[in-house]
């Protein structure tokens, strides 16, 4: 096992990096598995079975997580030992939709807790710096997280880049689509999902800036074959969606919500349709699904089309906007030359970013043509417009208007009309939108 220690930032504790392993016989080493009953007290889930430890320490090895323990050198006599860590945190490569010739390899950052008995003692910032700072020496241009705490992550300059709509959809006589979509439906066993899946989400992701490739163990969870809390979850249904040619072009998960719910509901674990059809025709599907009057779903498109199909848009209640993906750029350069641009966008522009991280920090100019940009630091160039690195991760993508910003704030105007032409350079190639958690 590789460690780097750091105990420079409290000599009470060393923190120690560690990729996620099992040994030959599946079972979780010790210091992964010690890591892995911190972060689920971590997150108040209950004491883990050793077989569901050795589970998810196989999907973490799988994913080629590199982990990070924050260990006390003298624990207080009775409470937890040296051996159990006081943080955790989790790191891993995906690749990221930028609407580019190519995904962009991307840093996601997961499992973050600290007990609330060592907080305020600098582990959590030894924890991201170390990790950043690999991540840029490694190359990566981007690193992305999705929160549970939105007022932690901007100290270390994550910006919000996607939104999700938490929806509830009534399915009663109301529910009809203006015109039909092509295609069919037809129920499938959950568990052909565990090869469909991965095929389906694939060209999803290909299409869709925001998204971010999966880990291995969303794919049981979708399919029922593993529970959150280990076992089967024989609830889980599934139905597919078919292009005019017999084709698999979407699919959705789902479970009733029981008797017990009223209205009755459904509640979608994933939908994923590589169709603007498929999309639709799973959702016809839903509404016709006999004892239930309402659908939910928690990562439904902010600018969703279900909305205009349908002759009563008032059928679909939106119960929350939500922050999905965070976003931290490492490498202004190579992130922004990597992004796709809309035919149309052609100019240039010169803007300042403010990162006290040091990784974003300077001037830069962006030129745009052709769907492509070229990018340069000159810090001897006047920028018309500055950001701080938050800020960058929140334009990066382009689902986060330079207009809206500069109204919030967050984003200066130095020359006039800055924010106009910025808005307009940086439109996404297609709606930004992703559905992967991490």
């Amino acid at each position: 096992m590789s460690t780097t220690e750091q105990p420079a930032f409290d000599d009470r504790y060393d923190l120690t990096v560690f990729p996620a392993a099992v040994d030959a016989g599946g079972h979780a080493d010790p210091a992964t598995a010690a890591w892995i009953q911190a972060e689920a007290q971590g997150f108040h889930d209950p004491h883990l079975a050793p077989e569901l430890v050795d589970r998810l320490a196989g999907h973490h090895a799988v994913d080629r997580k590199r982990f990070t323990s924050v260990l006390q050198r003298e624990p207080l006599a009775g409470s937890l030992g040296a051996d159990a860590p006081v943080a955790t945190f989790a790191s891993f490569d995906r690749t990221l939709q930028v609407g580019g010739a190519e995904p962009l390899p991307a840093h996601l950052i997961s499992n973050v807790t600290v007990r609330p008995t060592h907080r305020r003692r600098g582990v959590l910032r030894a924890m991201m710096t170390e990790s950043l700072g690999w991540a840029a020496a490694e190359g990566y241009a981007v690193a992305a997280l999705t929160v549970s705490e939105a007022t932690i992550y901007r100290r270390f300059g994550f910006g919000p880049a996607t939104t999700v709509h938490s929806v509830a959809v009534t399915t009663d006589a109301r529910f009809r689509l203006q015109s039909a979509p092509s295609g069919r439906c037809e129920l499938i066993d959950s568990r052909t999902l565990l090869e469909l899946g991965p095929r389906l989400f694939a060209r999803f992701h290909a299409v869709h800036p925001g998204s971010v490739d999966r880990q291995s163990k969303h794919w049981g969870r979708i399919a029922g074959t593993e529970a959150e809390k280990g076992g089967d979850d024989p609830a889980v249904r599934a139905a597919a969606h078919y292009d005019e040619a017999g084709t698999a072009d979407g699919y959705v998960s789902y479970r009733f919500g029981g008797w017990d719910s009223k209205p009755h509901t459904l509640e979608v674990l994933d939908l994923v349709a590589a169709t603007p059809d498929a999309y639709l025709g799973l959702w016809d599907f839903l509404a016709s699904v006999d004892l239930a009057e309402r659908v939910t779903w928690e990562a439904a498109p902010s600018d969703d089309p279900l909305r205009w199909a349908l002759a009563d848009w008032r059928v679909v209640s939106t119960t929350s906007l939500d922050d999905w993906l965070w976003l931290r750029v490492l490498d202004p350069v190579r992130a922004f030359e990597a992004r796709g641009y809309t035919e149309g966008a052609e100019g240039s522009l010169v803007f300042s970013v403010a990162d006290p991280l040091g990784f974003a920090d300077g001037v830069f100019r962006m030129r745009v043509a052709g769907g492509r940009a070229t990018v340069e630091r000159d810090d001897a160039a006047v920028a018309e417009l500055a950001v701080d690195a938050p800020t960058l991760g929140s334009l990066y993508l382009g689902g986060t208007d330079a207009r809206v910003l500069a109204a919030a704030g967050t984003l200066r105007e130095l020359v006039p009309g800055a924010a106009q032409k910025a808005a307009s350079l940086l439109a996404p190639v297609s709606p930004v939108w992703g559905i992967s958690h991490f």
